[in-house]
């Protein structure tokens, strides 16, 4: 007999309710897949502009970082308000990528949360 207990002696024995465990499961289920979401747009985004310059530099990785230090070059001998300028510029433009990539995969990813989702049709075919 032990003399005391401590919150996790009971992790084996305890379960939730089972009305609360589809709702923990859906909840959970949502948000790992709004994450995978949410990280995959990311990724879309930020690899869009590897592609675009890639794509301008001819796929030559030698031409790209030229041009890459020659942008480097003009940034730092500009003086601070441009620098900002070019700072908001880039942050609009992410944001305006961003919004345009999620608006784009939205309706894909409410559809395949709607069939996840579905409650599972109880319907049997004998045959």
């Amino acid at each position: 007999m032990a003399f005391h207990q401590t919150p996790f002696d009971h992790i084996g024995v305890w379960s939730p309710p089972q009305r609360l465990l589809p709702f923990l499961q859906g909840t959970c289920f949502i948000l790992i897949e709004a994450s995978r979401f949410a990280v995959s747009s990311l990724l879309i985004v930020l690899g869009l502009p590897l592609f675009a310059f890639l794509f301008l530099a001819g796929w030559d990785l030698g031409l790209l970082f030229t041009q890459l230090a020659n942008l480097a070059d003009h940034y730092r001998e500009a003086d601070a308000i441009r620098r900002i300028a070019f700072s908001q510029d880039l942050q609009g433009v992410f944001l305006a990528t961003s919004l345009g990539v999620l608006v784009a995969r939205a309706p894909r990813f409410l559809k395949r949360l709607e069939i996840a989702l579905a409650p599972a049709s109880k319907e049997t075919t004998n045959g």
